[in-house]
């Protein structure tokens, strides 16, 4: 993206405004690490067939 907050186009609409200044908040952020248990268990799940069919398991 071209603009920055310092510097709003000439012919920006209130909602506009106000979805750049979302943006630009929700981008500020931080973010949390990726590659939580879910994530891994879906890995897993991909590799054996047992943990995606939760509905085989005795």
């Amino acid at each position: 993206m071209t603009d920055t907050p310092d510097e709003p186009p000439s012919d920006e609409t209130p909602i506009q405004k106000a979805l750049r200044l979302k943006q630009a908040a929700i981008a500020a952020r931080p973010r949390p690490p990726r590659g939580g248990r879910f994530q891994r268990e879906q890995a897993a799940a991909h590799a054996s067939s047992s943990k995606s069919k939760p509905w085989m398991a005795r």
